[in-house]
């Protein structure tokens, strides 16, 4: 079976935290650049553990980005690609709840929907920052855990997998959606 995480450099959470705060600072450019027609996406996977990107997790990440892409109108594309792992920021046509819409619809159906998390940032005038559209806006349920139907944050924050189960799971994920593709 593929190991996804066979290969690559293991993060540090200093590494982490550091491409977070860049990205902040992009993400802030990208919603103040963006006109008002237009809505910023950012696109990286959900990747439990210590190796956030190699060559088999960028082939994922490119395969479900192009499968996202294909309903949208797409304007600028930013491809970032670290150690912390790949990641891509979009401009598109539409309004911020619609393309919110598509995206939960692909997270929630795609085969590798589940392995990505795809935010639509907006400006929220009341804290003074960029924020991610939730689903909840939306009037949808929280995300589900990979392995068991909790919502993904509660069994995420109480480290109720290891790391090795999720990893299973992902690998799983990508060897049926390599199969079927």
């Amino acid at each position: 079976m593929l190991n996804l995480f066979a290969t690559g450099i293991p993060q540090e959470i200093t590494a982490v935290l550091n491409n977070r705060d860049q990205r902040v600072e992009l993400q802030n450019q990208l919603v103040a650049d963006a006109s008002q027609t237009q809505s910023v996406v950012a696109l990286k996977l959900n990747i439990p553990g210590p190796i956030k990107n190699n060559a088999d997790l960028t082939r994922l990440f490119l395969a479900g980005l192009a499968a996202f892409k294909q309903k949208l109108v797409v304007v600028r594309q930013i491809d970032w690609s670290k150690s912390t792992g790949p990641e891509t920021f979009l401009i598109v046509e539409g309004s911020p709840l619609a393309i919110k819409k598509q995206a939960a619809i692909f997270e929630d159906r795609h085969a590798l929907g589940r392995l990505f998390d795809i935010d639509v940032l907006i400006w929220q005038s009341d804290l003074q920052q960029v924020q991610p559209i939730s689903r909840q806006a939306l009037g949808q349920p929280t995300r589900r855990c990979l392995l068991c139907e909790q919502p993904a944050k509660v069994c995420a924050r109480s480290r109720r997998h290891t790391v090795a189960e999720l990893q299973a799971a992902i690998n799983q994920q990508y060897q049926l959606f390599m199969e079927t593709d």
